[in-house]
């Protein structure tokens, strides 16, 4: 008995001694597992803070070189833009320095030239005063009495018949020269067909989707920045659906931007690189279209011989438009009135045409130099090589110059005939009334007015007075100062021509 309690004494106490060993060898264990995870934990939080750390550097690194590029850009931007400006301002000063050089060896040359007149104009009064003297001796009359007896017989003998015959000339003339001009004037408005195009200064761009539109605007609007930048065109973006409207007043620019943008919306590549190349392509191409549309317009005309530089210039006038009225398609229809009449009348057709085709060549450039267009485009054709009866139409044809060419006067009318006709020039119908309302109000608003109408598309007024209250001489006065108040009230295409009708009729019965 006490031999089995021992055993079984002694087998608990072994238990217990090999539970608790066993409950140390499994607690130690745990606790080496747990070391192990957390240093694997913490080995991985430091591995996800370093490549945390290098993206951010990497981000923070494209960022900036993004910006240096940019500003790289900018800065280059600017430099060409001042090299641009300080050429142009160079230019502008040699051409200055040239005319001062031409005017003053003008000047000199009118001053030798003024010293010749005034020494024969003395032996001349010399040679006179002899000749008087001499005269005087021979006929025993002094120069007034002998002038007075001339003149008497003279005026005797042909006062009747001169005049019956400058009468009769004048009749024959008048009916003759009205029948013939409106026979010319109409057989070339019969045979020139020239379209006329009305164009605004915007251009509608059509997009496959909205969502183009944010291509096109860019990162934080890099896109359209650069866009606008490289063009100089406004890009508007706003509600309408699929499509985008560019604005300019440069035909030219424009052209070039809406080229650039349907191209980068086709190719669907849109950043500012891509934008510059697509630039760069279409203005290429709008040279290339600008000396082609300059070539076949010469080639129309059948004017041979003008300068590269004139046809550049013509190629140029495809994209201005004068009052709605495209500038190029007006030269030409210019340029077959003109030959068409000349032609009739036995004049130089060649001539007409030439100077018709070149008459508004001065518009091409017009909106980057100072002056009227007439100015330019006479001083180009002149740097250019034209011939003189050219550059005298050219003057003449706005009436800055009295024509003294056939050639110039039918270029000047069928530039009134081309600008004038009914639907040649975009003008609202409300404002084309109310010009010519105003006109007659005007002119109705001086005294001795009896009747005012205002005709050819408000180019010209006509006013009818009281012959009874308004004489000859008033008439001239009369004119004026309805010019002046036409000046200084009304704003109107070109110039308006003021004529003032006095008639006086006698009336009486025979019975």
């Amino acid at each position: 008995m006490d031999t089995i309690w021992i055993i079984s004494l002694g087998v608990g106490l072994v238990g217990v001694i090999a539970g608790y060993f066993t409950r140390r060898y499994i607690a130690e264990f745990k606790v080496a597992a747990a070391e192990e995870r957390a240093r694997q934990v913490m080995e991985k939080a430091v591995k996800e803070a370093e490549a945390a750390k290098r993206e951010a550097l990497l981000e923070a690194k494209e960022e900036t070189l993004r910006l240096k590029n940019e500003a790289e850009r900018d800065n280059r931007e600017r430099r060409q833009e001042l090299q641009r400006t300080e050429k142009r301002i160079s230019q502008k000063a040699e051409a200055i320095d040239a005319k001062l050089e031409a005017i003053q060896k003008r000047e000199d040359g009118l001053s030798c030239k003024e010293a010749e007149i005034n020494n024969i104009k003395v032996e001349l009064e010399k040679v006179h005063a002899a000749r008087l003297v001499e005269l005087e001796r021979v006929s025993g009359l002094t120069p007034e009495e002998a002038r007075e007896l001339l003149l008497a017989e003279v005026e005797k003998d042909i006062q009747q018949d001169a005049a019956k015959i400058i009468r009769d000339i004048e009749a024959k003339a008048k009916e003759e020269g009205e029948r013939r001009a409106k026979d010319i004037v109409a057989l070339g408005i019969q045979r020139c067909a020239v379209d006329q195009v009305s164009e605004t200064t915007v251009s509608v761009i059509p997009l496959p989707n909205d969502e183009m539109k944010g291509r096109i605007i860019g990162r934080e609007g890099r896109n359209i920045r650069a866009f606008e930048n490289l063009t100089g065109v406004d890009l508007i973006i706003d509600d309408t659906p699929e499509a985008v409207i560019l604005s300019s007043f440069d035909p030219v620019r424009r052209e070039v931007a809406r080229l650039s943008l349907e191209r980068l919306v086709l190719d669907g590549r849109i950043h500012p690189a891509r934008i510059e190349e697509m630039v760069e392509k279409a203005q290429k191409d709008v040279d290339r279209q600008i000396w082609e549309a300059g070539e076949q317009a010469a080639f129309e005309a059948g004017v041979p011989g003008l300068h590269e530089e004139l046809i550049k210039l013509l190629g140029r006038l495809k994209y201005r438009t004068s009052y709605g009225q495209n500038v190029l398609r007006h030269s030409m229809e210019v340029m077959y009135m003109a030959g068409i009449m000349a032609s009739e009348l036995g004049a130089s057709a060649v001539l007409a045409k030439r100077a018709g085709l070149l008459h508004d060549i001065g518009k091409a450039v017009d909106r980057e130099m100072e002056g009227p267009h007439v100015a330019i485009g006479l001083d180009l054709a002149r740097k250019y090589g034209e011939d003189a009866e050219v550059l005298h139409a050219i003057a003449a044809h706005h009436g800055d110059e009295e024509p003294t060419t056939v050639e110039a006067v039918l270029v000047q009318a069928a530039d009134a005939i081309s600008a004038a006709r009914p639907g040649a020039r975009r003008e609202t119908l409300e404002a084309y009334i109310k010009r010519l309302t105003k006109l007659e109000e005007i002119a109705n608003s001086f005294q001795g007015v009896e009747k005012a109408y205002a005709v050819q598309a408000g180019r010209e007024i006509r006013v009818m007075v009281k012959p009874e209250r308004v004489d000859d001489l008033s008439i001239v006065r009369l004119a004026r100062d309805v010019a002046k108040k036409i000046e200084g009230e009304m704003e109107y295409p070109g110039q308006v021509k003021v004529i003032i009708i006095r008639e006086t009729r006698a009336v009486e019965y025979a019975k």
